[in-house]
């Protein structure tokens, strides 16, 4: 713990405040890569991009953290806040001409994009042209033990009802004819 890496240089102040902070925070949990996965159901590999600053973490990341850290409302409150600050300006990555995408390296906001633009003869966005939220989608992934109880439709609880009356009818029938037969 505390034997961070450094942030990458040219990094915007709030992806490197975020992402700072989240150092903190997961250092106070006292717990290991590893353990923050198994506790967050996000992979050691995920927490080690989001907190080298190579890869925002999803909003529901943050959250999972900040619970296993125990915050009170008001500071996960806080995180949140940071966390859209940062994903706002957080450089995107973008693949080098002639290399694999996974040698991407990042584009700070205000410099134009090496890749040729999508439709010819338009130009080309710089980073800070772009939506933020085109690049990071917040995905809603909720571990199991934190997803809501899944709730039947009104229609299969009408049909259980239905099923239900149906049986009590038909035993009932029988047991009026089983007392007249037999009585």
């Amino acid at each position: 713990m505390g034997a961070w890496q450094p942030l990458p240089e040219g990094l915007p102040p709030e992806v490197r405040h975020f992402v700072e902070q989240l150092r903190l925070l997961k250092d106070r949990t006292g717990l290991s890569l590893v353990a923050l996965g198994a506790r967050t159901a996000y992979s050691k590999s995920s927490w080690q991009r989001y907190l080298n600053a190579t890869q925002p973490p999803p909003r529901q990341a943050v959250v999972a953290l900040c619970r296993v850290a125990g915050t009170g409302a008001e500071e996960a409150e806080r995180f949140g806040v940071r966390w859209e600050l940062a994903v706002k300006v957080w450089p995107k990555q973008t693949p080098l001409p002639g290399k694999p995408d996974d040698a991407a390296t990042p584009t700070l906001p205000g410099e134009p994009d090496d890749a040729a633009p999508l439709i010819p003869g338009t130009p080309t966005q710089t980073a800070a042209e772009r939506d933020p939220g085109d690049d990071y989608e917040d995905e809603p992934t909720l571990p199991w033990w934190d997803a809501p109880p899944p709730v039947a439709p009104a229609s299969s609880s009408r049909r259980l009802l239905t099923t239900a009356l149906v049986l009590a009818a038909v035993l009932a029938l029988t047991a009026v004819i089983g007392a007249l037969a037999f009585g």
